[in-house]
């Protein structure tokens, strides 16, 4: 019974946070929101008149005749009432929770929709291809060199990761990832300076394509990566290696290679996955930094564009899904914890 009491309060503080994240993110382009569509709806109705070669006796009854289609269409998208009226924002607020996120102004899918759903959907495999490799790679590497470090406190290589692992974290992404291009693009011409691949989706040679341009965003963030991981497992580490029964291991004649990768490892294995798990999630906030300079077709890239365009139902969409999948991935490593660690109070 307190298994199921501590999922279902888990479930809801997923959803009061999911469901404050929206009521935020409306609230503040709100506003922008229905000015931005009452523009496009006056365009459009301006180009259908223009199409149409409507013929009529002067300027004046042109005009009201534009003036009335665009209030007959405001009318019908509910534009008539105020984005904070009760009606409206929970109209739009469980739209979007239902992911029905209307379509987008400017931009359109490889399939050519324009439904926001389509358009992100499209663009979330190529953000979680690149930052899923990057976690993999640093989690093997950082994990590795962590536990060797641990039995290694103060000499000279710990030392080197140290320093190492504060100058790569202090280091600005955006700062780094413009020094990779201008060496590796630039001047050794070895990668592309832009991520977007040049050939077409259905091109069947198009995935090799889009993993050689992946190479040079996916070097930069384990470069940057890798150090700090480290640096924290050789400390988690460390801290198991002084207990009692790791050094009645090492007093019966365990070599020491088995007891720092199996009993020190699996047990410090909670705590180092939960930091691996959070990294992973908290690096698609960081997908709008690292995809805007290598120009990599994800979800970043396409929140930096529709930020620029102010594309409010793109940046709305993209908003809850990046909250959506944060919040689904604290919530599994909680269930996770709680079902290795036998310390996690389930009816806290």
């Amino acid at each position: 019974m307190s298994g199921f009491f501590f999922l279902f309060k888990r479930i809801i503080n997923v959803v009061i946070v999911l469901f404050s994240i929206l009521v935020l993110t409306i609230s503040l382009l709100g506003p922008s929101m229905d000015d931005i569509i009452k523009e496009s709806v006056k365009f459009n109705v301006i180009d259908n008149v223009n199409n149409q070669k409507i013929r009529f006796n002067d300027l004046g009854e042109r005009q009201k005749y534009i003036d009335t289609q665009i209030q007959l269409q405001i009318k019908a998208l509910g534009l008539d009432e105020p984005w904070y009226s009760p009606n409206r924002f929970f109209n739009t607020l469980f739209k979007v929770m239902l992911l029905d996120l209307g379509k987008s102004n400017f931009f359109v899918a490889d399939t050519g929709s324009s439904y926001v759903k389509d358009i992100i959907i499209e663009r979330i495999p190529k953000t979680l291809l690149l930052f899923t490799t990057t976690t993999i790679i640093i989690a093997a590497i950082g994990i590795y060199l962590g536990a060797y470090l641990a039995d290694k406190a103060r000499s000279r290589i710990d030392q080197v990761n140290s320093i190492f692992a504060v100058f790569s974290n202090s280091i600005p992404v955006w700062w780094f990832g413009m020094i990779m291009i201008f060496i590796f693009a630039f001047s050794l011409n070895i990668f592309p300076a832009r991520s977007t691949p040049v050939t077409p989706p259905s091109s069947p040679s198009y995935l090799l394509d889009l993993l050689y341009h992946m190479l040079l965003p996916l070097i930069t963030m384990v470069v940057l990566g890798f150090g700090s991981l480290a640096f924290i497992v050789r400390h988690i580490v460390s801290g198991i290696l002084s207990e009692d029964f790791i050094r009645a291991k090492f007093a019966i004649g365990i070599p020491k290679k088995k007891i720092i990768y199996s009993h020190a490892l699996k047990n410090a294995a909670p705590p180092i996955i939960t930091i691996i798990a959070l990294g992973l999630a908290s690096s698609f906030g960081g997908a709008f930094t690292v995809e805007a300079v290598f120009d990599w077709p994800g979800m970043g890239k396409l929140y930096f564009d529709a930020i620029g365009l102010m594309d409010v139902s793109i940046i709305i969409g993209l908003t809850y899904i990046s909250s959506l999948i944060f919040l689904l991935t604290i919530f599994f490593v909680d269930i996770i914890y709680a079902y290795f660690d036998p310390r996690v109070n389930l009816n806290g």
